[in-house]
């Protein structure tokens, strides 16, 4: 199919107006998406791009978001031309990284088992009417999971526009009116003044350089009341510390700081947040974060030490996952 000549049709519809923003507050976000517009047209995600647009035509006869596998339409909603189009359409965004999905029938195992996050946070929160931020949202599966609930709005923040592409994939099918994708980062959210209900900030302090001003503006974003869900990676241990390694973290880069739990809980206290309350600890699993043949990558078995789980490749401690619920102060 002969790419289109552009995509515009395809860039993040303006929700501002349905809620009571300032027009200071309007003005600084469609400013800032204007500068970003060239990120969505990139020549590198011509492939992202075209697997969204070649897939327009599919219609789910159903689709099903409280489960496990967030599952979109039927084997036979297609037909033979359309289900070759789609499966080429999937395989361009391998390795899928966060699922699962269930994509007219075909079964998409992503690296991490992101549903297990997922019924971990679900209970602390009622999203029913709320405004909720998802921080990192890559392709949109936590995303579709918290539509269930019918929320006012759901804004996932995602600053790599290839993401953008593997959510559009998919809300092309779904057209729910709440989902909002922003190309924006966690520090981005300020913009956005006492606006949330609900943050969810779910595998994102750690990759940046300065985790306690990042929650300082996350607090600025939520409503009076309102509540905020991190998940943090982190390293065992009793005392309020921080790992910081030299250059790499299970041969990742960018990783910054890895906290203890009570040092994760003295940042988000110090951040101007109360009630904070760790309603998960435990080690990271490899059936939680794993090679599939979805996600044909390097995965956490690939990062430990052969000889000692308990340490990295690079001899730090393996990681460890924080779940913190906390409420503005």
């Amino acid at each position: 199919m002969q790419t289109p000549p552009n995509y515009r049709g395809y860039l993040p519809p303006d929700y501002l107006e349905q809620f009571d923003f300032t027009d200071e507050t309007k003005a600084s976000i469609r400013a800032l998406r204007q500068e970003h517009v060239p990120l969505y047209e990139e020549p590198r995600l011509a492939a992202f791009r075209d697997a969204a647009y070649n897939t327009r035509d599919i219609r789910p006869s159903q689709f099903e978001l409280n489960q496990s596998s967030v599952s979109i339409g039927r084997p036979e909603d297609l037909s033979e031309e359309q289900q070759q189009r789609l499966q080429a359409a999937l395989q361009t965004f391998c390795p899928w990284k966060k699922g699962p999905f269930t994509l007219y029938g075909t079964e998409i195992d992503a690296e991490w088992r992101s549903d297990w996050k997922w019924d971990r946070v679900a209970p602390l929160a009622s999203l029913e009417g709320k405004r909720v931020a998802d921080i990192g949202c890559h392709n949109g599966y936590f995303m579709f999971r918290m539509a269930h609930q019918s929320p006012a709005c759901v804004i996932g923040f995602e600053p790599y526009a290839k993401h953008y592409w593997a959510f559009q994939l998919l809300q092309q099918w779904t057209q729910l009116p709440n989902l909002h994708f922003e190309l924006l980062g966690v520090e981005q959210t300020d913009l956005f003044p006492s606006f949330f209900d609900v943050i969810y900030c779910l595998g994102i302090l750690y990759h940046h350089t300065d985790p306690i001003g990042l929650l300082r503006k996350m607090r600025q974003a939520l409503a009076p009341k309102g509540e905020i869900i991190i998940d943090c990676q982190g390293v065992p241990g009793d005392q309020p510390v921080a790992l910081m390694p030299r250059r790499r973290y299970a041969k990742a880069r960018g990783i910054w700081f890895l906290p203890t739990q009570s040092c994760l809980e003295h940042w988000i206290w110090r951040a101007g947040f109360k009630d904070v309350q760790c309603f998960f600890a435990a080690p990271l699993s490899t059936e939680e974060q794993r090679r599939t043949s979805w996600a044909d990558v390097e995965s956490l078995a690939d990062f430990l030490d052969p000889e000692d789980p308990n340490k990295t490749v690079e001899g730090y401690p393996a990681p460890w996952r924080f779940y913190i619920y906390a409420k503005r102060g």
